[in-house]
C-alpha cells in the first residue's frame, strides 16, 4: 500500500510538472505570437527606422501590446481631399478606388520619410501622429515638412487626375500640437489603435477650414517652430473660435505656393 501511494503521488508529481511545462510553452508561443503581431503592425504604419526603435524599447513593447493608454505630447496631421463629393460624382466606383489609392500611398510615403506615424484612414482623410508612440524632440519641424511635401507633391498628382478626368482636387492640412493619449477604440470585436484628446479635435478643426492647398496650425505648432529655428512664412490668421471654448485660438497658414526657408535641425536618435 505504501509503494502504491508513493507511485501515485510521483505520477502526481509528474503529472503536475508536464502541465507546468505545457503552460510555460503555451505563455512564450503566445507571448511569440503577439510580438510577431505587433511586429506586423508597427512596420504598416511607422517607417522601417522607427518601427526598430520602438520594437527594441522593452517598456514601449510592452505598453502597445497591452491595453495600456500611452499618454504623449504629441503633433497631429490632419489631411483632407478637397474635390472628393464631386470626384465621386462623376466617376464610377471602380474609377474612384485607384485614385484614392493614389492619393493615399502619396500621403502614407512621405509621412514614412519624415517619421511620423499612421493612426487613422477613412473616406479620404488621414490622421498622422509626430512624436508618438516614440518621442521626437523636433516632431513640429517634421510635421510641418512633411506636410510641405504633400502639398507640393499632390499638386502634381491633382494636375495628371485634371488631364485624365477633367476633375479638380486639392488637399487641406491642419496640423496642431499637445498632450495627447494613444488606445485601443472599439468593442471586443473590433478595435483600432488611435490618438484621442482635444489636441486631435482642434487639429481635425484647423483642417476643416484649411482651403486646397493650405496648412494651416495652431499657435502651438508657431512657437514651437520659433524655438527649433524653422521659418515657413506662416501667415496669421482671425483667431478661430471653436463651440465650447471661451477663448478663441491663434492660427497660421502656409499656402502651397509659399517658399519656406527651412532651416534644418538634428534629427532625434
Amino acid at each position: 500500500m505504501v509503494l502504491e501511494n508513493s507511485l501515485g503521488i510521483e505520477e502526481l508529481i509528474r503529472a503536475g510538472a508536464l502541465r507546468r511545462e505545457l503552460a510555460q510553452a503555451h505563455l512564450h508561443a503566445e507571448i511569440r505570437r503577439r510580438e510577431e503581431v505587433l511586429r506586423r503592425a508597427v512596420r504598416r504604419y511607422v517607417s522601417p527606422q522607427l518601427a526598430e526603435r520602438i520594437l527594441e524599447d522593452v517598456q514601449l513593447r510592452e505598453t502597445l501590446l497591452s491595453a495600456d493608454d500611452l499618454r504623449a505630447h504629441a503633433v497631429v496631421l490632419f489631411a483632407d481631399l478637397r474635390g472628393f463629393t464631386s470626384l465621386s460624382e462623376r466617376l464610377e466606383p471602380r474609377q474612384v478606388v485607384p485614385l484614392l489609392n493614389e492619393y493615399f500611398s502619396l500621403l502614407t510615403e512621405i509621412t514614412l520619410r519624415h517619421d511620423g506615424t499612421v493612426f487613422h484612414l477613412a473616406g479620404d482623410c488621414l490622421m498622422l501622429g509626430f512624436g508618438v508612440p516614440l518621442e521626437q524632440p523636433d516632431s513640429p519641424g517634421r510635421a510641418v515638412r512633411a506636410a510641405q511635401e504633400m502639398l507640393g507633391t499632390f499638386a502634381a498628382l491633382a494636375g495628371t487626375w485634371h488631364a485624365r478626368f477633367g476633375i479638380d482636387a486639392g488637399l487641406g492640412i491642419g496640423i496642431n500640437e499637445g498632450d495627447v493619449v494613444a488606445c485601443n477604440i472599439g468593442s471586443s470585436s473590433y478595435m483600432s489603435y488611435t490618438l484621442i484628446g482635444d489636441t486631435v479635435n482642434v487639429a481635425a478643426r484647423l483642417c476643416q477650414r484649411a482651403r486646397a492647398g493650405e496648412m494651416l496650425f495652431s499657435n502651438s505648432i508657431k512657437q514651437s517652430l520659433d524655438a527649433l529655428g524653422v521659418d515657413v512664412g506662416a501667415t496669421p490668421l482671425p483667431p478661430m473660435q471653436l463651440r465650447g471654448r471661451s477663448r478663441a485660438i491663434d492660427i497660421f497658414c502656409v499656402p502651397a505656393a509659399t517658399r519656406a526657408e527651412v532651416m534644418e535641425v538634428p534629427v532625434a536618435v
